[in-house]
Parts: C-alpha cells; sequence; structure tokens
C-alpha cells in the first residue's frame, strides 16, 4: 500500500538530499533549506510517498507557475517527481506504482488550491524522467525547449496552456580573461553540486579564470537571464558528455578555453 503525506520534519533531510540517505552533502543539502524556507511562503508544496514500512520511497514537489521556470497562470508546476531508483539505501522502488500516487495527490492539492491545472516536464528520450510518462496519464504536449518538453493537464476551460521562459542573455567575454558562471537554483541539488564542482576546479587555475555564482532562487535574477541552472564557460553552456562530472572533466574545459584565448592574445600581438 502507498501513502502519499505532506512533507513533515522526520522526513525534512531525506527530502533535501532527494531521497540519497547514504549521501547526504550538508552544503547542498543547507541551500536547498534556505531555498525552501524562501518558497515555503510563495506556495512550495511537498509531499512523499511511503511504503508499509514507513519509509520515503518517492517525492514530489511543486509551486505556483508565477513562482517558477514556466510562464503560466493559476498553474501549479511539477518541478520536480522523483522515486527512488537507486540500488543504495532502500534500493530500486520505481514501478511500484508511487510516482503515479504522487502525481494523483499532487493534482487534488492543486485542484484544492484553486488552480486552474498543472504543468510538468519531461524528456523526450527514454531514458530518464521520460515525458511519455505524463502522458500516459492525460497530460498534453504545451512547449518544448531542445530536449525538454512542457506537458500540462487543464482543470477549467479558462485554463491557458504555460510556456518555457528561454534564455534571455548569455554571460558576457572579459579580455584574456575566461569567466566561469554558474547558475544555482536550490529547487534541485544539481545547482548547489555544480557550485561546488565548479569552485573545486577553478581552484588551481590561477588569475586567468573567473569565477562567478549565479543565484536564480530570486525570479527577478532567473527571469533577466532566462537561464535555471547551469554552468557556462565565457558565453557557451558547459556539455559533458553526461552525468555525472567532477571537477577535473570540467577543470580540463576551462583549459581548452583558457588556451584558445592565448591563442587569440599572440595572434593579435604578431
Amino acid at each position: 500500500m502507498v501513502t502519499v503525506i505532506d512533507l513533515e520534519p522526520a522526513y525534512e533531510e531525506t527530502y533535501l538530499c532527494c531521497l540519497k540517505d547514504w549521501a547526504r552533502d550538508p552544503e547542498v543539502m543547507a541551500h536547498r533549506a534556505r531555498w525552501c524556507r524562501q518558497m515555503a511562503t510563495k506556495g512550495l508544496r511537498v509531499k512523499l510517498a511511503l511504503d508499509n514500512a514507513g519509509l520515503a520511497t518517492g517525492m514530489i514537489q511543486m509551486v505556483p507557475a508565477e513562482q517558477s521556470q514556466i510562464e503560466g497562470e493559476q498553474l501549479a508546476f511539477v518541478q520536480c517527481i522523483w522515486v527512488h531508483g537507486y540500488e543504495e539505501g532502500i534500493g530500486n522502488r520505481q514501478g511500484q506504482g508511487y510516482g503515479r500516487a504522487l502525481l494523483i495527490a499532487a493534482e487534488a492539492s492543486a485542484r484544492g488550491a484553486g488552480q486552474q491545472g498543472i504543468a510538468a516536464w519531461g524528456m523526450d528520450f527514454p531514458h530518464w524522467l521520460p515525458v511519455s510518462w505524463y502522458e500516459h496519464y492525460g497530460y498534453v504536449r504545451a512547449d518544448q525547449d531542445g530536449p525538454a518538453v512542457l506537458v500540462w493537464k487543464p482543470f477549467t476551460a479558462e485554463a491557458r496552456p504555460p510556456r518555457w521562459i528561454r534564455q534571455r542573455k548569455a554571460p558576457t567575454l572579459i579580455a584574456g580573461k575566461v569567466v566561469v558562471s554558474v547558475f544555482v537554483n536550490g529547487w534541485c541539488p544539481a545547482g548547489p553540486e555544480n557550485a561546488r564542482i565548479a569552485r573545486a576546479a577553478v581552484s588551481t587555475l590561477g588569475d586567468d579564470v573567473l569565477l562567478r555564482e549565479i543565484d536564480t532562487s530570486d525570479r527577478a535574477t532567473f527571469l533577466a537571464w532566462g537561464i535555471d541552472q547551469g554552468i557556462w564557460i565565457d558565453d557557451a553552456p558547459f556539455r559533458p558528455n553526461g552525468p555525472p562530472f567532477d571537477a577535473e572533466t570540467l577543470r580540463h574545459a576551462i583549459c581548452e578555453q583558457t588556451t584558445h584565448w592565448r591563442d587569440i592574445e599572440n595572434d593579435e600581438q604578431t
């Protein structure tokens, strides 16, 4: 049997580390906790799925669209839904109905709050967070930005479909420097994890490299950039072959760009 509850203090740390109880990162969890406190007054809702033993097997978090990464009115936006898929800890619990129970509970919560619909996002490939999972439960596509697909389910005839907020500007170049910009948002641990990796990557690179951390938890900051999370090297996003990546992978990419700048300077001098 699946039990779905609102987040309680006893489960808060499990939620903050995204169910990775065996690998808690205090820095990441502290950043997430600050974000949660900030968003608690802006409509953040978190629910957990529990098994018969009372263990947290899944989680879902949603915020009003007006406080999120999308354009939408009177909609709830599911930023994250995750069922424990690790072999570590309590083991893989996916495919046992926890995700479905969480989604049903989120929809009921959004209806109860008087919202006109609910939106969510998935990826247009089957390997991780497939959008087809939402489509199976009646969600329809509203927008797409690369592989990220925005879906929604209206509750009323007055509801209007949401749209992605797209990138509005890129970090600026500084002659003779490599600028590493890290966009950090507390809704997901990937943001503070990226910041920690970036700090480690640039720590031995000297004055040729400038690190900037941009907190997009403030929605005005996010809207100015249209960039939610990620690492940029100069004016281009850092896209490793696949997660996870480490500081050495990022450092190598930064060094390649540093060499590029030096080649430009040498050409100018000759």
